[in-house]
């Protein structure tokens, strides 16, 4: 059946899953989630101008225009594997608990300096994320860059089994989706079974060296490119300055990027070393660093009447949460803040990590403004906390930032692009 399916979709390679998305000529994934069912709209999908649909339901089979399957999530899984083996090119995949779509953005700005690539749009890093974008890798690709999240034990494992990657990217292991984890060593072994899979390959890894987890991870295995601070690094390069955005030197080349945060040095480096590996230039990877503008709320600032915002509410956790602030009071202003909202997903230690971000606040001396209910239940005296973003732009509307640089962090489901932020 994936061989049929595979032939329609050489003919029909746009591939949808959203009805209320249908363009002319696609192929309809009926897809199932919580809170609907794909299955439901099969023929109106045919109406509204799918070429194709794939779906699970009986009454269907022999259906103009519609293959049958036992699963439809597995199908397009599947189907994605098979379009995944018809390449015999790099296929380079990015997982870790910060900055992988940061990472994937550098590397994926680096090498198409000198290549042809296809890379994860966004954040399609989840179960149908991967599979739809290794379908959308057009023939002629030279080099593709794929991306893998999990919140789960297990996750990256089985995106590996469906993207086969030979190249591999760990940006860091830290504490994230910990509800869904269950402990910070299932977080390893999840994002260990990226090595694993490109070792089983016989492949290349791309390791920060200075990062005592991944080079435990990656063992002596001798396929290997070392970046960062340690002895046998391919790649290595220092902070000139950061204030705000991040200036580094790398190997004699000297540019300045667009990003804020300390924490960014590690993908820079990363990108850098891949070029270097795929016979790119520090120079010209430099150059094209120094053009890049990230998006999506990631480490952007932008300028609010009075106030430098550094925007980095994508998402965040604990790990990512900490470097945020230390990166904070390592500027240079005379009126730092932070807007700081819940870190979601955190279990049973949601409590202790919310405190230890409200005390870290208080040690670096950032003055705070705290957002969603996690934060607020703390009871920790003299601090400003409030349930939602609306109460916390009432009492921003009554204190208005003035000449500030300000830190907003928090996980999407608190909606801080909500804030209004004046001054």
């Amino acid at each position: 059946m994936i061989e049929e399916i595979y032939q329609s979709y050489l003919q029909h390679s746009t591939i949808c899953t959203d009805t209320r998305a249908i363009t002319p000529g696609c192929l309809f994934f009926c897809l199932k989630g919580e809170n609907f069912d794909g299955n439901t709209f099969a023929l109106k999908a045919l109406e509204a101008g799918a070429a194709a649909v794939v779906t699970n339901r009986a009454d269907l089979q022999g259906h103009p225009g519609c293959f049958v399957v036992d699963d439809t999530l597995i199908a397009l899984q599947n189907l994605a594997h098979h379009h995944r083996q018809q390449f015999d090119i790099p296929f380079i995949g990015i997982t870790g608990t910060n900055g992988k779509t940061t990472t994937k953005e550098l590397i994926s700005t680096v090498l198409r300096t000198k290549y042809r690539i296809t890379y994860t749009q966004g954040n399609f890093n989840n179960h149908i994320g991967v599979p739809l974008t290794l379908l959308s890798i057009p023939s002629d690709t030279e080099i593709a860059i794929i991306e893998m999240g999990a919140t789960h034990v297990g996750e990256i494992a089985g995106l590996c089994k469906i993207a086969e990657p030979n190249y591999g990217v760990i940006t860091n292991i830290g504490v994230a989706h910990i509800e869904g984890f269950g402990s910070r060593e299932n977080i390893i072994l999840t994002k260990r079974a990226m090595y694993e899979a490109v070792t089983k390959c016989g492949g290349t890894l791309f390791v920060n060296g200075g990062d005592a987890t991944l080079t435990q991870c990656a063992g002596d295995y001798p396929k290997q490119v070392r970046y960062g601070n340690c002895a046998d690094s391919t790649c290595r390069g220092e902070i000139s300055d950061m204030n705000p955005y991040l200036a580094v030197s790398v190997e004699g080349s000297c540019f300045r990027t667009h990003l804020t945060g300390e924490y960014n040095l590690a993908n820079i480096l990363c990108a850098i070393a891949v070029g270097k590996h795929f016979g790119i230039s520090v120079a010209t990877a430099a150059a094209a660093l120094e053009a890049y503008i990230p998006g999506n709320h990631r480490s952007q600032i932008e300028t609010v009447g009075s106030n430098t915002v550094i925007e980095d509410y994508y998402n965040a956790n604990p790990t990512s949460m900490t470097a945020a602030l230390r990166n904070l009071s390592h500027l240079t202003h005379d009126n730092k803040c932070a807007i700081l909202g819940d870190m979601l997903e955190l279990g049973a230690v949601s409590e202790q990590e919310h405190r230890n971000i409200v005390m870290l606040s208080k040690e670096l001396g950032i003055n705070a403004i705290f957002v969603g209910s996690c934060f607020q239940k703390l009871a920790i005296p003299d601090i400003t906390a409030f349930a939602n973003v609306e109460e916390a732009n009432a009492y921003i509307a009554a204190h208005p930032f003035q000449n500030a640089m300000i830190l907003v962090k928090g996980s999407r489901g608190i909606h801080l692009e909500k804030l209004q932020i004046n001054g």
